[in-house]
This record gives structure tokens, sequence and C-alpha cells, in this order.
């Protein structure tokens, strides 16, 4: 008989798989090898084909191959995607059928191409299933080895009771492949899972029960697992490899043999991994086998884990009373400590140093009286005594000046060449940048007035024609930016965009009569960023039919300001060259003028005659853009009709802004600009401007608060939602000008607590940058925000700790002062956890400032409490700096 493809075809859409076989066991080798070509070709030329056909269609493929090398890329076609969702078996009995030599190789080569980072379960299955039935062994590679853990910690599509984990692994014949693999790959901890009650992965549990059977050498696991440790990586990659550790609970004499490993993991580790050191190096020690070489020589006495640095002073304490000899070099290392940041390690390492001091040689003391000089708060006082000769000097250090903020940049210089168009249009795709568009902008108009339309055709609608799915108009892309760019350029070219044009022209048209972007009507955004998309189908519309050669909006900083001169310059052109500018494009260049513009280019102003020119000339006199009204707004989470929060991650409670304009009247693009009312409850993930930011600071460079309410519920999620990115907007707003209120407060103290770090990196160089440009409100408003958001939990202000430290230490210390002044009254009354911290942080500025006085309302009472709480110590530590003489 012969196979064909009709046959072949018939069968596939059928999905009869058993059918498949059998026809294939019934043709020679001869038709089968003949087959191939022409089903692979038939297969190449299907697009999507029915579900059920595709592992018959596989099953061809696999019977007509001649190797598991040519089958592969056929099966691989996205017309075959899911062809291995069914089981292995069915191949395998093609296999047997056939006689197929390479069918485990087939299983090989599928595992081999098992992406590293996120395996598919059922792309491992499979290819298990072959390479058992074949009887070969799996490569080793990072997928391979992932969906080996990940199918024993959450088996895929169980069809019986899965045993215990420990059973599965015992009579696993890869375990001895497989399982060092795990030990050598950095994330595939984080695979582990939880998959016990207790929460408590089962896999270590596991590895640890075959180790005391004796069918994995102990040793071995646990020297595999030490380097693992030492290798480094996030905690949660490393917490199996911790518990495994536990699990194999090991003995003095193997802990001793890893004592060097430990004092490193100690130094350097992870928080967890540290204390498992710890805990490994005291056992050692406790049994008399420790180097005291070892010991000293683990420094941990500067890690951030306050718990983990005490318990390290205590054990050097027990250590120098035990070992009188060397005692002095003891009391030397716990001095190290008084470089810590926290001031109570430094007291708890100076009340060590005081109670050993009988033991303290003159060398000894040479060595630590410069590290007295790290001691903060009130500890230097403190330390005076302890230092007999006249010679030596204790003094706080005081704090760095901040530099002053520096010049905002100006704009790159305008396109002046089709082809550095074509290259800034595909930039513009790839990255969306403020600049990048208001670059191309000025590109396409100042080129199409020079004339020389067929090299913008050469060079611009290539560009189009490859990213058609930004340019080209369809009902997934209305009101983009890029639609309208894409149509100015084909209006530019010749190209017939007229239908479209129509539709851009309506939408401009409600713009301008009605004040709105948005529908009914318009596709445009009624956010701020509908602007731009805006500003780009004004291009559109009247490129080609009016005779304007530049637009007037374009910046002449990079944060979107446009110098008053060099718009006074534009209008004077227009004005001698008889031409008016585009509406929406003088709107925007009038809304990015400074505030002061100077009496020289008011008076040169006055004398302009053009409509644009009087405009221009009433908006410098009458002092410009008046601040809009911004007002704090509270959203309350939303519950269900259970009295259940309806998220996976609920937001109890979320500031918002809410913005009305200060006057009636004005721009068509200033009311919806300046109005926002925030809705009644939070958005879920909002993400509004990502990767936007620097489009929303440039429509309104001087006036960030406006910008700051607009992104504000993007900047909430950071901290409420553990969402990252949005504080890219912060820097920006730095660069801008206009007063603070509560937008810029609010966005400021949700980045400050964010979950990510670039985030609250973000954040902070913001804060440094408003402090050092001598904004007198922002310490305080951010201050009162910080306080209001920690008070109930919405923030964790333990997020926050860090930044103001390194704010101080930056320079901005009066700043930071003026914020926790603002903050701590509130926290006062509250259980914050991170309250005793920020009084310690203020008793360092406030020694650094030379602050005296009762400048902190109820710090008095806290600190006239009964109890030796840290929130009472630490509050009467900062009230005796304030009012010692």
């Amino acid at each position: 008989m012969s196979l064909t493809w009709p046959e072949i075809h018939e069968l596939a859409r059928r999905g009869d798989a058993p059918g498949m076989i059998r026809l294939l066991a019934a043709a020679t080798a001869a038709e089968r090898t003949a087959a191939f070509p022409v089903l692979a070709a038939e297969i190449k030329a299907r697009i999507e084909p029915e579900m059920q056909a595709r592992t018959p269609y596989a099953l061809a493929v696999v019977g007509t191959a001649p190797t598991a090398a040519k089958a592969l890329p056929v099966l691989r076609r996205t017309a075959l995607d899911t062809w291995n969702w069914q089981s292995g078996d069915v191949f395998l009995a093609l296999a047997a059928a056939l006689e197929l030599p390479w069918i485990g190789e087939l299983g090989q080569r599928l595992a081999e191409r098992l992406p590293a980072r996120d395996p598919w379960p059922d792309d491992w299955f499979f290819a298990a299933a072959l390479m058992r039935g074949a009887g070969v062994t799996p490569p080793v590679t990072e997928g391979v080895v992932r969906s080996w853990v990940r199918a024993y910690v959450r088996p895929w599509r169980p069809s019986k009771p899965v045993p215990p984990l420990v059973e599965r692994l015992r009579d696993d014949p890869w375990r001895d492949l497989l399982l060092p693999a795990v030990f050598e790959f950095d994330s595939i901890g984080a695979d582990f899972g939880t998959a016990s009650l207790s929460g408590r992965p089962q896999f270590p549990d596991a590895v640890a029960a075959l180790a005391r059977e004796g069918v994995l050498e102990r040793k071995t696991l646990l020297e595999s697992v030490v380097d693992r440790l030492l290798r480094g990586g996030r905690p949660h990659d490393l917490r199996a490899f911790t518990l495994l550790h536990d699990a194999l609970a090991p003995t003095v004499d193997e802990l001793s043999t890893h004592a060097l490993d430990y004092a490193r993991l100690l130094a350097a580790g992870p928080g967890p991994v540290a204390s498992l050191a710890q805990r490994s190096l005291r056992t050692v020690d406790d049994a008399g086998r420790l180097d005291l070489d070892v010991l000293l020589q683990a420094s941990a006495l500067f890690r951030p884990e306050k718990t983990l640095v005490k318990a390290q002073l205590t054990w050097l304490d027990k250590v120098a009373r035990r070992e009188p000899a060397r005692a002095a070099e003891v009391v030397v290392t716990i001095a190290e400590a008084f470089g810590h940041s926290a001031l109570d390690i430094q007291e708890k390492a100076l009340d060590l140093v005081t109670k050993h001091r009988a033991l303290l040689d003159r060398p000894s003391w040479d060595a630590i009286a410069p590290l007295v000089s790290s001691l903060g708060g009130d500890l230097p006082q403190q330390a005076a005594h302890l230092f007999d000769s006249p010679s030596t000097t204790v003094s706080a250090a005081g704090s760095p000046q901040l530099p002053p903020p520096a010049a905002v940049a100006e704009m790159p210089p305008p396109i002046t060449d089709p082809a550095e168009l074509a290259e800034e249009l595909a930039a513009l795709v790839h990255g969306q940048s403020a600049i990048g568009w208001e670059r191309v902008l000025a590109g396409v108009v100042s080129l199409y007035a020079g004339g020389d339309h067929d090299s913008l055709a050469t060079t611009l609608l290539p560009v189009v024609d490859r990213y058609a799915g930004w340019f080209a108009p369809s009902r997934w892309n209305a009101g983009s930016p890029f639609v309208s760019l894409g149509l100015a350029i084909r209006a530019a070219t010749s190209h017939d965009a007229a239908p479209a044009l129509h539709d851009l022209a309506g939408a401009v048209r409600i713009a301008w009569h009605e004040g709105r972007r948005g529908l009914p009507g318009s596709s445009f955004s009624s956010r701020p960023d509908g602007v731009l998309a805006l500003r780009a189908a004004e291009v559109a519309v009247h490129l080609t039919g009016t005779m304007v050669p530049m637009t007037v909006a374009t910046p002449t900083h990079v944060n979107g300001s446009v110098d008053a001169a060099a718009l006074l310059a534009r209008l004077s052109r227009a004005e001698a060259e008889g031409w008016q500018p585009w509406p929406f494009d003088f709107e925007q260049a009038l809304l990015r003028l400074p505030r002061d513009t100077g009496s020289a280019i008011v008076e040169q102003a006055a004398r302009l005659t053009s409509p644009a020119g009087r405009q221009f000339a009433q908006w410098l006199t009458s002092g410009g853009l008046p601040d809009p009204v911004s007002e704090p707004f509270t959203q309350p989470g939303e519950k269900g009709r259970d009295g259940g929060w309806t998220w996976d991650t609920p937001v109890p409670r979320r500031m918002a802004a809410a913005l009305r304009p200060a006057r009636d009247g004005g721009l068509r693009l200033e009311r919806q600009l300046l109005t926002l009312t925030p809705a009644k409850h939070p958005v879920y993930m909002p993400g509004d401007f990502d990767g936007i930011e620097d489009i929303l600071a440039m429509v309104l460079p001087h006036h960030r608060e406006v910008a700051a309410a607009w992104a504000l519920a993007d900047i909430a999620s950071l901290a409420d939602q553990n969402q990252r990115g949005a504080a890219r907007l912060l820097p920006l707003l730095a660069d801008c000008s206009g007063p603070v209120g509560p937008a810029t407060a609010y966005a400021l103290a949700y980045a400050l607590a964010a979950k990510h770090e670039p985030d609250r990196a973000a954040a902070a160089d913001t804060f440094l940058s408003l402090a050092a440009a001598g904004d007198p409100v922002i310490a305080p408003l951010v201050g009162a925000a910080l306080a209001d958001l920690a008070s109930d939990g919405t923030i964790k202000m333990t997020r926050v700790l860090p930044a103001l430290t390194d704010m101080h230490r930056a320079g901005a210390s009066t700043a930071v002062w003026d914020l926790l002044v603002a903050a701590l009254p509130p926290l006062f009354a509250t259980t914050a956890r991170a309250l005793p911290d920020l009084l310690e942080i203020a008793s360092q500025v406030a020694v650094a400032l030379g602050v005296k006085g009762d400048p902190v309302p109820g710090l008095t009472e806290v600190a006239g409490r009964g109890g030796s709480t840290r929130v009472v110590k630490e509050a009467r530590r900062l009230h005796s700096i304030l009012t010692a003489s």
C-alpha cells in the first residue's frame, strides 16, 4: 500500500491516534521514508490545526522521520503546538510497533530544550516517559533538574494517590544523576515548594531521611549543602538548603570540619544563613573545639540583623570571661561594633567594653580609641570617661552638606536628516521617551516643510510598514500617538490616509470646541498623556494643509520646560513669516513656560501683534497657569457582600489626591489636566503611566504636584501591593518646579516604603534633590504622610528606615530632622514597630545638628513613661540629647 497525505490528514482530522498507528505499521519502511518530506511540507503550510488533530499528526511525523534529529524540527512547529499533551504511552506503542531505535533519543532532545527558568510540566512528563520507556538517561540541564524537582514537589495531574515523597525519591532511577545537580544550579532551591501542611518544604526532609537510611552519602550531602550556601543567593533560593542542613543535624565533628566555611557564611551570608552559621560555630565553641582566631575573624558585627549582632556580642562577652589570656583581643573586636549603624548595638558594645576595661592593656586602648569617633547619639559623651589621657578627644562626627542641585540639561539638537528621523522613529517603538517623542514630532514637521518629500518616503515608510501593528489604525490602538504619527507620516509622503484622518479630525475638533479628550467621540486618553496623542493628531490633520514649518512646544530643556525667550523667538518668526502655530501645540508651549520669565521678555512680548503673540504676552502678564487646588483623598478598601476583601492582596486604605482648577476658563487643555476625582475605592494593580512617566512629567513641567496627583495610585501600589517601577517619575519631578502638596508628599512616602530597593532609592534621591533646592515644606509634609500611612500599617515603616539614615549621611540632616519632627508625634500614640528606630535616627540627627530644646511634641511624656521598653529607652536618649546643657 502507499502512505498518502489524504489518509494521514483524515485520521488526524478525526483525532484517531490508534488508527494512525495501524496505518503507519501497515506501511513499509520505504513508504514511510518517502512520506516524510510530504508530511513535513504539509504541516509547515498549516497555520492552526484542530487540537484533536495535533497528536495524530505528531505520530505520523515520528513514524515517518528517519531520525530523531529530523523529527524534532517538524514537531516543534507552531502548527503542532500542544502535540505532547497526551500520554507518552501512545508514542511508545508506535515505537514498539515500528521498532524505532531512537524514541529515547527523541525524549532526550525534547528534554534538552526545556527552558531553564519556567519549564512546562507537560513537556517534562512527556519527555521523561519516552526516556524511561526506552531506558535512557536524561541530560543534566537546568531545565531538566528544575522539572524533576517540581515533579516531586507538585505532582502534575496525578491519576492515582501519590506515594510519600521519600518513597518516590528512594525508588527513582535518576536520583543519583540529578540530585547532585540540585546543588549546582543556583535558583533551583526556590522550586522546592511548600507541599506540607506545616508550610515546610518536604524535599529537604526526604533527602535527609535517605541519608539516615544510607541510601545517600551523608558526607557528600553536607559538603554540597555548605558549598551551595557559600555561593550565596536570595534567601528564598537558599531556604531549602538551610532546612536540609538542619534536617541532617550535623555532629560536632562534622561542624568543626566546616568551621572556616561557617565563619565566611556568618560574615557574608543572607540573614537566615548567617544565623545557621552562628549556631553551628557556637555549637563547636561550646564543645571547646573552635579556634579563637576563627571566631575573631568572623566579622558579623556590622550586619543589619540586630538580633544576630547582639547574640554575637553576648558570645564574645562570654569568651572574654572564659579566655583571660586573650581577653584584650576579644574586647577590641567587641569595640568594632561602635561602627554599627544602630545606636542600641553601639550602646551594648560600649557597655561590654566598659565592663571589661580592666582587662585592656595600652595597645588595646590605642586600638579602641579611633573607633570611638564612630559612636552616635549621646554615646560619645558616655564613652568619654573611658579615656583618662588628655590627648584623646571624643567628639561626634558632623554631617556633610548637600551639594546644590544640578542645572537641568538642555534638549538634544533637533533632527535635521530623514535618516536620523527614521532611527528615532524605530527607537520609539522599542522604548518610548518624552524626549524622543518631542524630537520626532518636531522633525516630521520641519523636514516636511523643507520639501524633500521623496527622502521622507524612502526612509520613513519602511519603518511605518515594518511596525504596522503600532502605526496602522485598528480597534486595539485607537487613541495611540503612534497611530496619529503614522498617519502624519503617510500624509507627508503622499499616501492616502484620508479615511483615518477624518476620524482624527473629529477628535481634534471635539478637543477644541469642548476642551475634552476621551469618549464619547474621542479615543484620546483623558489623562495628561492624552495631550501627546492629541498633538500628534493635530500634526497629522494639519501638516499638509497649512504652511507651519515648526512646532512651537518643543522643549528647550529635558524636563519639558520651554524657555520664554525661545518661544518669543518662535512666535516672532511666525509673525514675520505670516503663519500661526497650531492651537494645541501652542497651548502646550504656554503650559511649559517657567513661572518667572523676566521683565525684558514681557516687554518684548507686548510688541507682538499676531493672535498667538498677543495671547503669549497676556499669559506672561497674568502670571501663567495658576496652581490647582490639591487635596488628600482617602480611598477605603472595597469589600464583597461577605465582608471579605475583594482582592488577593487587600488594600484596606490608600491615599489619593483630588485636583480642581483654581479658576474658570483658561486654555482648552487646562480644565481636564487640572481636574482629578479619584475613584471611591483603590484601583487594583494600577499602571496608567507605566513606561511613560517622563511623558506625564513633561506636560506641566512647572506644576509637579499635578503629575504627582495623577500618578499617585501607581506609586502607592509600590508599597501596598508590592509593584515596581512607578517611582521612576519622582526624580523627574525633582527636575521640574512648582510648589509641592499632598500628592507629592504621599508619593514620596509611599515610594520610600516600596518593596523594591530601586524604587526606594528613587524616592530618596528625589527627597535629597528637593532638600538641596531649599524647599521648606517638603520634609514636614512627607513626615506627616509617613506618620499617617504607618499609623495603621498601610505601609511598612521598617522599609523607610535605611533611606532616612542614608539621607542623613548624605547631608540632608536638616530635612530629615524636619521630617522626623512631623512624623514622631502622631506615632507616639501607636504601636508602630519602627518607632524605636525612628527615635534612634532622630538622636543621631539631633547630635549632628546640635539641636536643643523641646521641638518634638509628646517626647517628654514618652520619655517619662515607666518600664524599659526600647521605645522608652530611645525616647529618653533623644530627650537627654535635646535637653543637655
